[in-house]
């Protein structure tokens, strides 16, 4: 590719994208090969960023933290996807692979990557992607043949994983994801615009989906530490 890859940048914290932007644009060869054109701190940011950019005629990947406030990053996804199904969505996440690889995948993410990752590693990504592939990890791929090994929803116990988080709705997935951050079920629901009695009828069907008896067991779940 002759011009720099360009980049939509979507996360909610400014010195994550400030970071993420140096290692981007850190040039091999004195000539930087990957431009973030715009940023976004939500998801509703990012589609008017890529609406304003022209899809996929303005850029050539859009990079997506998960937990957004509003709008999250697994929305923007599927919005991505609807609008623009040419433009590759990289998925980045503090979250454990296990925990929301496969989904993302699975909702056409090109891509599924932990913050921590290796500058390099990012980089190759980006590359990646923008050229058409899939970046997968070795962690991701583990993930995806587990998925494609079960016959169900539920993963097995002796693989040290949370049952049932494969069966929650997308809605589930969103107030499990805010409840493991330890949000209470208010600020779950000022969050997400629902109402709190709603919230805690999500809190009890995902109790109940992945055997957590409650918010502690399940804080264990999202790191991958079984319950005693």
């Amino acid at each position: 590719m002759s011009r720099p890859i360009r980049v939509l940048l979507g996360d909610d914290h400014r010195i994550v994208r400030e970071g993420l932007k140096q290692v981007l644009a850190d040039p091999a060869n004195g000539k930087p090969e990957i431009a973030v054109v715009a940023e976004a701190i939500d998801g509703t940011e990012v589609l008017a960023r890529a609406e304003a950019l022209g899809g996929q005629a303005g850029l050539d990947v859009v990079l997506l933290d998960i937990a957004m406030p509003g709008l999250d990053g697994l929305e923007a996804l599927q919005a991505v996807r609807r609008r623009w199904p040419e433009l590759p969505v990289l998925m980045l996440s503090t979250y454990p692979e296990r925990q929301y690889a496969v989904r993302c995948i699975q909702m056409g993410a090109s891509g599924y990557l932990h913050k921590s990752a290796d500058p390099d590693d990012m980089v190759a990504a980006v590359r990646k992607v923008a050229a058409g592939g899939r970046y997968l990890t070795e962690a991701t791929a583990q993930a995806l043949a587990g998925a494609v090994e079960r016959t169900g929803v539920v993963r097995s116990a002796q693989q040290g994983l949370p049952a049932g988080v494969d069966a929650l709705s997308f809605r589930e997935h969103q107030v499990f994801r805010l409840l493991t951050a330890g949000q209470s079920v208010s600020e779950i629901g000022a969050q997400l615009k629902l109402a709190p009695n709603t919230v805690s009828t999500y809190r009890a069907r995902i109790l109940e989906k992945t055997g957590a008896r409650n918010d502690v067991e399940l804080a264990l779940l999202a790191r991958g530490t079984p319950a005693e």
